[in-house]
């Protein structure tokens, strides 16, 4: 099994350690475990500052990882494209994260490779609460032409944090993708590897009367394919079947207001599929 690292930087990139004593070490400053496959990080007495963040370097490059950055996240399963992904700790964005996120001193991180089976599995391949406003080499990352007064209750990663709720808007757990009434707003879903996919979910925001929805959506694939989606006016989630393909991106554009309402939002998409191995 290859070797995996995981690093904390501060704003220069210098490594961040821990001093403490205990019985058997006076000055210790190990808080990596590094083993085989999986490595944690853990400290008791270290605070976040602004700039920090964890880096995770592989022995091998394009490689795919379940990793968890902060014990109030989900773990996600990622493509990491190159050796190395850098996890910006997002201090700066913290309204559309949980008020537990990022605080304190005592904190536990993971980095694993992801099994065989994990890998091969039929899942939603969207779903990445570790994604970041910037590319930083780990997939699915979402991104678009617009974000609502660049807001990051408002950014596109919102739409594949796997948090569905989507009776109000701003911050958690109503954060979303808007599109600060931009008519041609569009959503890039790029998965950075080639996947299959024959069904896709959206979770329309409902704040209504507050916001609008899309009657109409067209998602247009890498393969140079369309589909044209007629979603409904709900808060529920809505599952379309497609024709089955095999593509390394989708952007949802032409989205089409089914009301005069002017806030059509996005809570979640949904891509079902397997990785093309």
């Amino acid at each position: 099994m290859p070797r995996i690292k995981i690093e904390w930087l501060n704003c220069d990139d210098a490594v961040r350690v821990e001093k403490y004593t205990d019985s058997h070490n006076s000055d210790g400053s190990v808080m990596e475990r590094e083993e085989e496959g999986f490595t944690y990080l853990a400290c008791q007495q270290l605070e976040y500052a602004a700039g920090d963040k964890y880096r995770i370097t592989l022995e091998h490059p394009n490689r795919y990882l379940v990793v968890q950055m902060d014990e109030a996240l989900y773990p996600s399963l990622v493509y990491v494209k190159g050796n190395v992904w850098e996890y910006e700790l997002p201090l700066s964005y913290k309204q559309a994260y949980p008020e537990k996120a990022f605080v304190g001193v005592k904190h536990y991180v993971t980095a694993r490779y992801a099994t065989d089976s994990e890998i091969s599995q039929y899942r939603n391949l969207a779903l990445n609460a570790h994604d970041q406003k910037h590319d930083s080499s780990a997939f699915p990352h979402a991104h678009a032409n617009v974000e609502t007064r660049n807001d990051p209750t408002f950014f596109a990663r919102n739409a594949i944090d796997g948090i569905y709720a989507n009776s109000s808007h701003g911050s958690y757990p109503y954060q979303s993708w808007g599109i600060n009434q931009q008519a041609d707003a569009e959503l890039t879903l790029d998965f950075g590897r080639t996947v299959e996919l024959d069904r896709l979910g959206l979770v329309l925001r409902g704040d209504f009367p507050h916001d609008s929805w899309w009657r109409e959506v067209t998602v247009v694939f890498s393969d140079g394919s369309e589909e044209r989606l007629h979603p409904v006016k709900s808060r529920s989630i809505q599952y379309f079947d497609i024709h089955p393909r095999r593509v390394e991106w989708l952007v949802l554009k032409r989205l089409i207001r089914g009301d005069e309402a002017l806030y059509p939002a996005l809570t979640q998409i949904e891509a079902f599929g397997r990785n093309a191995l």
